[in-house]
């Protein structure tokens, strides 16, 4: 493949990088670092904090709530600066990640590619029928597409999300202590008060690390659900970076991912999988697939059985595990499928019936 320019555009309010806690930032950040070692030209549009590894065009960082007027304001600086850069530099495709990507769309020609890292229920109808021409989409899992009634032409096939071997693919035999461990970002949707509801009756300790942001429902979340079920023995620790989370995630007993949202993928899932630690999860979306119910972990209807699922999670085999990880879920097979995808748009007409159906 010829070296290509490529602008990801970030989620604006959150930050990409190894440390990042959405999922969306993390596949974003995979995919810089891919290209940059691939000879590729990256150039990120992302939250001033982020952390890349081609070139970073910051937005500026949001204080306090966000609500519509900072929405607003952020929103046109992205334009703004997608726009000077597509005039200042030669692009060959942008690729966009965030769940409010139309509202920045460029109106230059360059080919776009917009991933769907979230629920489709999440995003407004009209995505899936712009007229904007050489734009396209693709979902994280085939569990998200099942969404569609029909499938418009300008959705590809499905790229499923991987991690780093490079940074989860250490096993440490022997090293799971008593605690049970959740990550994620606290929202009520990630039903993290029903882990520790299940800590609590299994008479485990639980670590629980996140993020919270900065919206009103999450804030509130945290305060009426999460606070008052914390203990000497149910901590939130906050955010973690990727050195504190892989430590604690070899360490756990298991990993609890009790959404109460459809998941399109997890990378909690997986990255615990990588570092041979069982996986207990609600039945949701993509955790379905993800999970291989009694041999890397336990896919559970309700709390009562999440806390049976906990006691008897020493029958799997965290050797188990790390082999389903190592087969099932490595980085380096998303991103030959995205550079197969952006080759595939860039050879196709620019027109959005063009028929683009071959990315592995």
């Amino acid at each position: 493949m010829n070296r290509l320019s490529v602008v990801s555009v970030a989620y604006p309010f959150a930050h990409v990088g190894p440390d990042a806690v959405g999922g969306a930032e993390q596949i974003l950040g995979i995919i810089d670092l891919a290209l940059v070692h691939a000879g590729h030209r990256s150039l990120v549009i992302g939250s001033e904090e982020s952390q890349v590894s081609g070139e970073l065009l910051k937005i500026s960082r949001t204080e306090g709530e966000i609500g519509e007027e900072e929405r607003r304001r952020t929103y046109r600086e992205v334009r703004e600066l997608l726009a000077k850069v597509l005039r200042k530099e030669s692009v060959d495709i942008v690729h966009m990640h965030g769940l409010d990507f139309h509202e920045y769309l460029p109106t230059a020609s360059v080919p776009v590619l917009a991933t769907l890292h979230l629920p489709l229920a999440w995003y407004p109808p009209e995505i899936f029928r712009m007229d904007r021409p050489n734009t396209f989409l693709n979902g994280v899992s085939t569990c998200q597409m099942r969404a569609l009634e029909r499938v418009p032409a300008s959705v590809i096939p499905p790229i499923e999300n991987g991690v780093r071997m490079e940074d989860f693919g250490e096993f440490f035999p022997g090293g799971k202590r008593r605690f049970l461990l959740s990550i994620g970002r606290i929202c009520p949707e990630k039903g993290f008060h029903l882990a520790l509801d299940a800590a609590r009756k299994a008479d485990f300790p639980m670590f629980l690390a996140g993020h919270v942001f900065q919206y009103h429902a999450h804030v509130a979340y945290f305060r009426s659900e999460i606070v008052p079920r914390l203990s000497r023995s149910r901590r939130f620790i906050g955010s973690i970076g990727l050195k504190r989370k892989r430590r604690l995630i070899a360490a756990a007993r298991c990993v609890l991912i009790p959404s109460l949202a459809a998941e399109m993928s997890s990378l909690v899932a997986m990255e615990s999988l990588s570092l041979g630690t069982p996986v207990i999860a609600f039945r949701s979306g993509a955790l379905l697939d993800i999970v291989e119910h009694g041999r890397t972990g336990f896919v559970v209807r309700d709390v009562e059985e999440m806390v049976d699922a906990i006691r008897k999670v020493d029958e799997i085999d965290p050797a188990d595990c790390v082999r389903a990880a190592r087969s099932r879920f490595s980085s380096g097979r998303m991103v030959r499928d995205y550079l197969r995808a952006y080759a595939d748009i860039l050879g196709a007409s620019v027109h959005q019936n063009s028929g683009i159906r071959k990315v592995a």
